[in-house]
């Protein structure tokens, strides 16, 4: 028997998938949640939801470490890596697409192999480096070797392509410079690929582990990820205050996408990134 595209049966069908799909992605989210209203004694617990919730968790994971702090030195990283990532694809983005010099198509082809080489390979060298510039347990050495992606190069050329160059041509022969046209002309009809471009930055910062791992050494200077080792001992895990502080550190980036999930998909949609 076939179901034929667009009946009733095809489309009880397509939602019955996505609900299940849907579900086996919020599991875990839930299970981190629950598992974090736990008292110590139910954290094994394989029931749904506890049977008697405490914040008991949170007041201990908030003992142990300045999760203000850290969260804070986190968004600020995060923050000021996804601007940083906006700013420098945008201006490389828009030097490949509407200025004509020898090279440009050989450096837009580097500028995509280099998003095939692992941060892991080059993550020695700018420790050297950050540590020859005394940007140890700092932002700034946080933040700098991360300044530039291929990802946010790429993804502002594919935006680019697709904007009128009929309008950057006309404001040209008005007299205004490039920097004008970036500002004035092509940045307010880029808000979608711009948030697009932000909201993933952020969350890639946010999680990142191996370079703060690397650069920082105190906790007051930490980001979230590097806090959650703390409770990751060879004793064992502290599965509750783990749970607990994990809950804390998602809920800025569950916001930040709650807030801009509109322009990410848009932004999908028009470049055609799937």
């Amino acid at each position: 028997m076939t179901v034929e595209r667009g009946s009733p049966a095809f489309r009880i069908a397509v939602h019955g998938a996505m609900i299940l799909l849907s579900l086996l992605a919020i599991f875990p989210l839930w299970w981190m949640i629950a598992t974090s209203l736990r008292p110590e004694g139910e954290v094994f617990s394989t029931a749904l939801f506890p049977a008697s919730p405490t914040l008991e968790n949170y007041r201990a994971a908030l003992e142990a470490l300045p999760m203000p702090r850290i969260l804070w030195n986190t968004f600020a990283m995060a923050a000021l890596t996804a601007a940083a990532q906006a700013a420098s694809g945008l201006l490389a983005a828009y030097a490949l697409v509407f200025w004509r010099f020898r090279g440009a198509r050989t450096a837009q082809v580097l500028i995509a192999l280099s998003w095939l080489v692992p941060f892991q390979v080059v993550m020695i060298p700018n420790y050297v480096l950050a540590t020859r510039l005394g940007m140890l347990d700092s932002l700034a050495g946080l933040v700098i070797p991360n300044a530039a992606a291929a990802f946010a190069v790429l993804l502002m050329i594919n935006a680019l392509r697709s904007f009128p160059k009929e309008i950057v041509e006309a404001a040209r022969m008005d007299g205004a410079g490039s920097l004008r046209i970036l500002v004035e002309v092509i940045v307010p009809n880029l808000r979608a690929p711009l948030a697009s471009l932000g909201v993933l930055a952020f969350i890639s910062a946010w999680n990142e582990y191996f370079w703060p791992l690397l650069l920082i050494r105190r906790m007051e200077a930490s980001v979230v990820q590097i806090g959650l080792q703390f409770f990751m001992t060879q004793e064992g895990n502290d599965w509750g205050p783990l749970m607990a502080a994990a809950t804390m550190a998602s809920l800025p980036i569950l916001a930040l996408y709650l807030v801009l999930h509109r322009q990410v998909i848009d932004s999908f949609m028009r470049s055609g990134i799937r």
